[in-house]
């Protein structure tokens, strides 16, 4: 069962796969701008608030995988719903944390429900929609969740502003409530009825442990050094991990990633795109807060005002940048959307003590805000067409764990490169000498991105029929059962 454009069916589906992926996108957001308050009143150090973040990170991105999987296999819209219910109970649990580790270990349950919807919002409009309406479906889809990720900071600030921290967490109940409600009602179920055989347990398993020694190395590593024991261990198991996913992957009958998507160009470089663009977004948003708020004094509703500009140019510009995209082909898009990333990175140069807010942040925020509307989209709906329709599960999967991978290893190493360890972070001096450095790093990550698009082929997105093999010469017929068309006029 698909569904129009404009119909009441239409705007349930959106409207519920917005609010759920839009909710996880949130909540990767809004605390951090909560981060400060939470380091005062629980005691955390640079490594316990990286923990805050890269808990939930790690389980959404080495989790994420699997669970689109499970979607095509069992229902797109079931997963979805189980993993709305899942991050609305882990969010209340974390509202209720008391200390460092236990928010750590909410948070990772958080990733986990975020794991299971995340990559079903994105497959649902892959599948419910009629072809010719997926491209800005999926706009839709891509700008309201980048507003989501934009509002983070603003929500967040208003919310430490108005009571605690705490109700960063349980702004998420009812969103959970309204997300289930709109999925039941309007969302048709749907699957791979060609998938067979159960997931690849064994490969999932050791993808996620492959992602959590890497991510454990990489924030272990400044406080602990090269040397240290625990350090070499996580690491060694990481890189063992993703190694043997990766040799399993092109030796299993049903893979978990198909090893064949890659062999699209454009997939693959639409992704390695969204690997670096969500590092540098992840990067910047993370400390953009902490140095309007510890170098420049700014109150945390304030900080999370200063990012207003990104939230509007995102909500006017990212539906029309999808339909562009949709007409002209998307490699300008691709192109020209990271290196004005780029730009406005460099321009936060000057968010220092002492600049104003009219000269200095208003400026990169504005021109970073076209950058994301103008690549956004675009790079979603490339990722998507560029795979069959019937791994749109794992395509999303794919997509959303290199994105999540991203910004998991810019909070990662950042504060490393930067040189933002123990309480530093609290230090104006020694926070503004960092913020220069990640803005090389991230602005440099941007370029590569840019880069990168120059390769993807610019028909992706063009409404062209699901491909055939083996289609035959004019005039030549493949052998068929007289009852049929040949092979290559049937549908």
């Amino acid at each position: 069962m698909t569904v129009t454009w404009g119909s009441g069916q239409a705007r349930g589906v959106l409207t519920a796969t917005i609010l759920g992926s839009g909710m996880a996108m949130l909540d990767g957001t809004v605390i951090n701008v909560a981060l400060p308050r939470i380091g005062t009143e629980l005691g955390a150090s640079v490594a316990g608030l990286q923990w805050i973040l890269d808990g939930y990170l790690l389980a959404l991105a080495s989790l994420i995988l699997v669970a689109g999987s499970l979607g095509d296999r069992y229902g797109r819209r079931r997963m979805f719903v189980l993993g709305v219910v899942w991050f609305g109970a882990a969010s209340v649990a974390s509202a209720f944390a008391v200390s460092t580790l236990m928010l750590v270990v909410t948070r990772v349950l958080q990733g986990v429900g975020g794991a299971l919807l995340t990559p079903g919002s994105l497959a649902i409009l892959e599948t419910a929609f009629v072809r010719e309406d997926r491209a800005r479906a999926i706009g839709a889809w891509s700008g309201f969740g980048g507003i989501a990720a934009a509002v983070g900071p603003l929500l967040g600030g208003l919310l430490v502003q108005v009571w605690s921290w705490r109700l960063a967490f349980l702004i998420n109940v009812p969103i959970a409530v309204a997300c289930v409600w709109f999925a039941r009602s309007f969302v048709p179920e749907s699957r791979d009825e060609r998938s067979q055989g159960r997931p690849g347990w064994l490969g999932a398993a050791l993808g996620a442990l492959g992602l959590a020694g890497v991510t454990a190395a990489l924030v272990e590593v400044p406080v602990r050094g090269f040397g240290d024991p625990v350090v070499f261990v996580a690491a060694l198991v990481g890189i063992a991990g993703v190694a043997t996913f990766v040799r399993l992957q092109f030796r299993s009958d049903d893979p978990l990633v198909p090893p064949s998507l890659f062999g699209d160009r454009t997939f693959t470089l639409a992704n390695g795109m969204t690997f670096v663009v969500y590092a540098a977004l992840g990067g910047v948003l993370l400390l953009l807060v902490l140095q309007l708020q510890v170098s420049l004094g700014y109150p945390p509703i304030v900080a999370g005002a200063a990012t207003l500009p990104i939230t509007g140019i995102m909500l006017v510009l990212s539906s029309r940048s999808g339909a562009l995209a949709q007409r002209v082909g998307p490699r300008v898009q691709l192109v020209v959307g990271p290196l004005v990333i780029a730009v406005g990175i460099l321009l936060m140069w000057r968010i220092v003590p002492g600049a104003s807010y009219l000269g200095a942040v208003f400026p990169a925020v504005v021109v970073f805000g076209l950058g994301l509307a103008t690549v956004v989209a675009p790079v979603t709906a490339t990722v998507l067409a560029a795979a069959p329709d019937r791994h749109a599960g794992v395509a999303s999967g794919v997509n959303n764990a290199i994105a999540r991978a991203g910004g998991l290893l810019a909070v990662a190493v950042l504060p490393a490169i930067a040189g933002l360890t123990g309480d530093s972070y609290a230090n104006p001096t020694a926070l503004t000498a960092g913020w220069h450095t990640s803005l090389l790093v991230c602005a440099g990550l941007s370029i590569i991105g840019g880069l990168l698009g120059l390769g993807a082929r610019n028909d992706v997105l063009g409404m062209r029929p699901e491909p055939v093999p083996d289609r035959p010469e004019p005039g030549e017929c493949l052998h068929c059962a007289v009852t049929s068309p040949p092979t290559y006029l049937r549908k």
